[in-house]
């Protein structure tokens, strides 16, 4: 396997570009990338230090390191254009055919893609909150307010996945743990009457929770494949039971699992 070094450039947080780039290097599973983000590199002297930090890597290695660029500013991006390595240009790529098709000539403004909104900002603080707050089943206050309910045995990967969708998605999303007493029925905990609607289920692989659990727990009947079993299957009963959907967490990341409920529970972005 081949190592390629990898950099995120951007004038901002580097979020556009990581998020771009690294979508596109899933589709090489033969290389291995080391990668790093060079936030806020918003100015010519800035972009030379880089261009130079990118070249000595490229002297070091032998071969040219890949470079995802964001940046908006066409002096900078001169600059950068110049180094030593394959200079991907994620802002270049797109801009041009949206002017022509629009009429419309870009402002080239830094920190466009990340600035705050007040309005969507503060629905996302208060998200996050609310998930913080109902986390776990910790709290059953306004209960009705959520949007979405996760349930599932512990360590699942249910409030990972809440978190997520609070942070990125403003979705009051809160979750609770099926506790023995409702595995053994199965049934569903008294406070989540009347929210049936708003559950949707995890699973996942005895294999993959034993492995998760044994992180906390190493020994214990809990991290038993035996017990592990015992749960999902009676998890995935109730779920049949109530007709409530479901994903399986085991080979899935927090962002597949969060745009797979969102999907199926139709839930606004």
């Amino acid at each position: 396997m081949t190592t390629r070094h990898v950099f995120f450039v951007s004038d901002g947080t580097g979020i556009t570009a990581e998020t771009l780039g690294n979508t596109l290097l899933t589709q090489f599973e033969d290389v291995s990338f080391v990668k790093s983000s060079l936030p806020f590199i918003s100015t010519v002297e800035k972009a030379r230090i880089t261009a130079d930090f990118i070249d000595h890597i490229a002297a070091s290695d032998g071969q040219r390191p890949l470079v995802f660029s964001t940046t908006v500013s066409d002096p900078v991006r001169a600059v950068l254009r110049n180094c030593n390595a394959l200079f991907i240009d994620l802002f270049d790529t797109y801009i041009h055919g949206l002017e022509t098709e629009l009429g419309v000539a870009p402002t080239h403004a830094q920190g466009r893609a990340h600035s705050a909104n007040s309005r969507k900002y503060d629905a996302r603080i208060d998200a996050i909150n609310y998930s913080l707050e109902h986390d776990d089943g910790q709290s059953v206050r306004d209960l009705s307010k959520a949007e979405l309910i996760l349930i599932a045995p512990s360590r699942c990967g249910k409030t990972p996945t809440t978190l997520y969708l609070a942070m990125q998605h403003g979705i009051y999303a809160t979750n609770f743990p099926l506790l023995d007493e409702d595995l053994e029925k199965p049934a569903l905990p008294k406070s989540l009457h009347g929210f049936e609607n708003k559950l949707f289920g995890v699973t996942s692989e005895p294999e993959r929770l034993s492995q998760v659990r044994n992180e906390r727990r190493p020994g214990s009947r809990y991290a038993s494949i035996a017990q592990c079993s015992y749960e999902l299957r009676q998890a995935e009963t109730l779920y049949r039971k109530l007709q409530i959907p479901s994903v399986n967490s085991a080979n899935m990341s927090i962002e597949e699992m969060a745009a797979t409920v969102l999907h199926e529970k139709g839930l606004r972005r």
